[in-house]
């Protein structure tokens, strides 16, 4: 049985580098140890100046939408299916006690993973597991473009199961054709409860 990833590790290192993560790289150096990837990924920390670390983090994820780090956006674009996935997810956190920060979407990477770290014993995993086709995609993005944080989906992804046959052909079809491109008038593609505040009409 393969080892379950350090969620919660995971989670902080996914997040935007600002002065307390880079404060605490000897912390993180030592919650790393024994994990290849994640101590490669430590190694990049410590050899970058925070305004490296801010542009490249930026540069990734937030100007690439090939790379970005929410997760439902990869199978469903921005339709109304995307909407009703993260009012499930927010539905979900509720019930774990997992507030959500102002302004973040329910399908956040680092929020997924905090979940998971909190949830009960297999319920994180689960969830992962139905956003497998997303990381998947988001792990082959990031290594088409030499990213450091390829390194942290491969130690996620090195904790789940093999993709199955099926799983792989539907990685390879989203790869293929891209997100759906429904278009939804002027409304907000996720319902109003879901969505940032200063995003609401």
């Amino acid at each position: 049985m393969k080892a379950r990833a350090p969620y919660k590790l995971l989670s902080v290192l996914l997040r935007y580098p600002d002065r307390r993560l880079v404060d605490a790289r000897r912390e993180l150096a030592a919650a790393a140890a024994g994990n290849g990837p994640l101590e490669r990924f430590v190694g990049y920390l410590a050899a970058s100046t925070q305004s490296e670390l801010e542009r490249r983090y930026v540069e990734t994820f937030d100007l690439r939408r090939r790379s970005a780090l929410y997760l439902s956006y990869y199978v469903h674009g921005d339709t109304r299916k995307r909407g009703m996935a993260l009012l499930r997810l927010k539905r979900l956190y509720a019930a774990a006690g997992l507030e959500l920060a102002s302004g973040e979407l329910p399908d956040y990477l680092p929020l997924v993973l905090e979940f998971a770290e909190l949830a009960p014993a297999g319920a994180g995993e689960a969830l992962l597991r139905e956003f497998r086709p997303s990381l998947e995609l988001l792990r082959a993005n990031l290594h088409d473009t030499d990213s450091p944080y390829a390194e942290l989906l491969d130690a996620l992804c090195a904790g789940l199961p093999r993709l199955s046959p099926l799983e792989r052909e539907h990685v390879r079809r989203l790869a293929e054709d891209g997100p759906p491109d429904e278009q939804v008038g002027l409304q907000p593609f996720a319902p109003p409860e879901v969505m940032p505040a200063e995003a609401r009409v």
